[in-house]
């Protein structure tokens, strides 16, 4: 799917669902589909075990939002979240969300975001609740975006150590199934000419218009290009533009 990258995008983190590694490429990720121009998260931040957020919420700019847990066992951060977003929403100075986290609970605001013209691009583990991930118009894996971590030093009286970046573990990388071929089958048959051609790029966001978390990344590759070229039931062709060095490609499925 195509998204205008000038967009201006409110990022809303829900802190119980999101490692503090992940957000700089997070934040990396979201780049790419527009300019985060809120950056708010939410979480309890006297509880212990969120210390170490605080060098990654100053590096990135993001706002921290203090929300109590007032009962044992429930997520309070969530309303106000979701509050934040509906106010964020009626100021008008917004073209789209970002939501990041795991949780079901946002469904219904994706929905809403979206009936009301907003873009919705939501970030969450793989073990996110189809739901969710059906409500926002792309949904992101975190599990395939690159963590950076920070050395510890050697000793007080030394400097840090430069920030290195983890990449995605290979447990995150998914075999093609039969399911996902069909689709991507499918999607080509949908558009393709009198002659079973059809250009790539509209497949791709017909693709994410059908299933929000389809990514190549998920499938071990950057970019659906050579997804189709690692699969024999598919051929390509590049054709030339009247711009020079510009060439269009099409897929079509083999006979």
């Amino acid at each position: 799917m195509e998204f205008q990258k000038d967009i201006r995008l409110a990022v809303l983190i829900d802190a119980d669902n999101v490692p503090y590694s992940n957000v700089k490429g997070v934040m990396e990720e979201i780049a790419k589909y527009g300019t985060p121009t809120f950056k708010r998260i939410y979480g309890d931040w006297t509880k212990h075990t969120v210390s170490g957020w605080k060098n990654v919420l100053l590096e990135n700019a993001i706002t921290p939002i203090q929300q109590y847990s007032y009962t044992q066992g429930k997520n309070s951060s969530d309303s106000a979240l979701i509050i934040d977003a509906m106010d964020i929403l009626y100021s008008g100075k917004v073209d789209g969300f970002c939501i990041i986290s795991s949780d079901s609970d946002f469904t219904r605001l994706a929905t809403r975001l979206r009936e009301a013209g907003m873009k919705v691009f939501g970030i969450g583990q793989k073990k996110t609740p189809n739901p969710f991930i059906v409500a926002c118009d792309k949904f992101i894996y975190m599990e395939i975006i690159p963590q950076f971590e920070e050395q510890e030093p050697e000793t007080t009286a030394s400097p840090a150590k430069p920030k290195h970046v983890k990449p995605a573990p290979k447990a995150a990388v998914d075999k093609l199934n039969k399911e996902t071929l069909k689709l991507i089958t499918t999607t080509i048959n949908d558009l393709a000419d009198e002659n079973g051609w059809a250009f790539l790029g509209d497949v791709g966001n017909l693709l994410l218009k059908k299933q929000p978390n389809f990514d190549p990344r998920n499938y071990g590759f950057q970019k659906l290009t050579p997804l189709i070229k690692s699969l024999p039931h598919f051929e390509i062709d590049k054709r030339e533009t009247d711009k020079a060095g510009i060439k269009l490609v099409y897929i079509r499925k083999k006979e």
